[in-house]
Order: structure tokens, then sequence, then C-alpha cells
């Protein structure tokens, strides 16, 4: 039996580009919450999860899939 295993990754980054194709800032989706940093940003502004599903409630606009 192998003791060997995969880690999961603790958060994935996604990059914002405006419609030029240039990078205007980047969102960290983590376990714990939501992260972004705008293009050249040093520190990332994040918020939990439940306060970011709070904001879509109140603001979000109904998607199709």
């Amino acid at each position: 039996m192998s003791v060997n295993n995969f880690r999961p990754r603790k958060f994935e980054d996604f990059e914002i580009l405006n419609a030029a194709g240039e990078k205007v800032g980047e969102i960290r989706v983590k376990p714990s919450g939501i992260c972004w940093a705008g293009k050249g940003a040093h520190r990332w502004l994040g918020v939990s999860l439940d306060e970011f599903a709070a904001f879509m409630e109140k603001n979000g606009k109904l998607q199709k899939k």
C-alpha cells in the first residue's frame, strides 16, 4: 500500500483582464474567503465566504448557466 498522496491546493488565483487583454487585478479563492489585489498591488483585500455570500445575495444579478 502506498503512503504517498496528493496535497490539495490552498488557493486558486485568477487574473482579471480588461477588453484590451491588460491585467487589472487578481482574484484569489480560498476555502476561508475571497481576496482581491489590483494590478501591481502588494496587498490583498479580502472578505470571508459569509460576507461574500451576503453581498452576492443583496447585489448579485441572476445568471444563466
